[in-house]
């Protein structure tokens, strides 16, 4: 009858073996030859055959299910995060719900809620963080957590990001090194660990040339946030002669601002250097210094991490930590004479 489900005996009878090494060839990782996946993949297509995750997600107690939850996609960083997280765990046979929450740690609380009933093996959190009460819940429901490029306070949770801290210390540095003195800081949101470590970093880069920063606004992670910061700290006299920004997207509001809104110029009244170096750093119009994250290093790590929490829920969290790399580009050096 039309509308009927085909099953996996149906299957197995038409390809000639057993009704288990249907189930095999349907399981990822499972071992089976390559002739028997042949012809059950074909018998499968010919009859129309899908197999029921669910199904198998209740006999197993695996859902094959790892929920995603991301913030802040308008951050050019975040779009080819996601999209290679997806696809790294979709070679290990995963399938990703990916949740869209508000940045902060309150608002993540229904959102979590929500992925929870879905029975999900794991979780990554992308530049958000989770409440004690939710980790404790994770905890002892035995679904592994990994932070991607955030830290938290909580030894139950693996975390996988840059160097934060060496990557402002890098820019100050180099700003320093430029002979630029006056040298201003845009925040992002203040709560967060990247902005944390960054600035951190940055204000001990400068303390070893003897400065502390001569202005600092805050951005909060925001286009809007962070061109408004740049029309306050650069609209007046005593203006910077350089600004450090938390991350690429607020760094591309504020060159946007100090040309077009101030009429000043990159670099040679103003050095700008950002953080994230996503691609649009690269592109003539911005040619912006940035620290490199190094994106495929974070998202094999992330992976690792959490399939080997998956496989062994008591195996210890992990906090890790990589190293970046400063890319010099114009926006940053001060031109000769200048």
């Amino acid at each position: 009858m039309a509308g009927e489900r085909v099953t996996s005996l149906e299957v197995a009878r038409r390809a000639g073996v057993s009704q288990s090494a249907v189930s095999r060839v349907f399981t990822p990782g499972a071992s089976v030859s390559k002739a028997t996946r042949e012809k059950v993949h074909r018998a499968a297509e010919e009859l129309g055959y899908r197999p029921n995750v669910l199904a198998r997600a209740m006999i197993t107690g695996r859902s094959r299910i790892i929920g995603l939850v991301v913030a802040y996609l308008d951050n050019q960083f975040y779009p080819h995060a996601v999209e290679a997280l997806s696809v790294a765990l979709q070679r290990e046979g995963y399938h990703v719900l990916v949740f869209m929450s508000a940045p902060t740690v309150g608002d993540v609380e229904d959102v979590m809620k929500e992925i929870l009933d879905y029975q999900v093996d794991g979780l990554v959190l992308a530049s958000v963080s989770l409440s004690s009460v939710l980790a404790k819940r994770c905890h002892e429901s035995g679904i592994p957590v990994v932070l991607f490029n955030r830290e938290q306070d909580d030894a139950r949770m693996c975390s996988v990001t840059t160097d934060n801290r060496q990557g402002g210390r890098e820019i100050a540095r180099h700003l320093t090194a430029q002979g630029l003195r006056r040298i201003g800081y845009i925040a992002g949101m203040e709560e967060a660990s990247t902005q944390i470590d960054r600035e951190a970093g940055f204000r001990e880069g400068l303390r070893e040339a003897g400065l502390t920063p001569a202005a600092r606004e805050v951005g909060n992670f925001e286009y809007g946030g962070a061109r408004a910061a740049a029309l306050e700290m650069f609209a007046g006299a005593d203006r910077p002669e350089a600004v450090f920004v938390c991350n690429d997207h607020m760094a591309f509001a504020v060159m946007d601002a100090i040309r077009f809104k101030l009429g000043l110029r990159i670099p040679e009244d103003v050095a700008v250097a950002g953080f994230d170096d996503t691609p649009i750093a690269a592109w003539p119009a911005y040619d912006l210094t940035s620290y490199r994250q190094p994106l495929d290093r974070m998202i094999a790590q992330t992976v690792e991490t959490l399939l080997r929490r998956i496989d062994d829920r008591d195996a210890a969290p992990e906090r890790v930590v990589l190293d970046g790399a400063l890319i010099v580009r114009r926006s940053s050096r001060k031109a000769e004479g200048a």
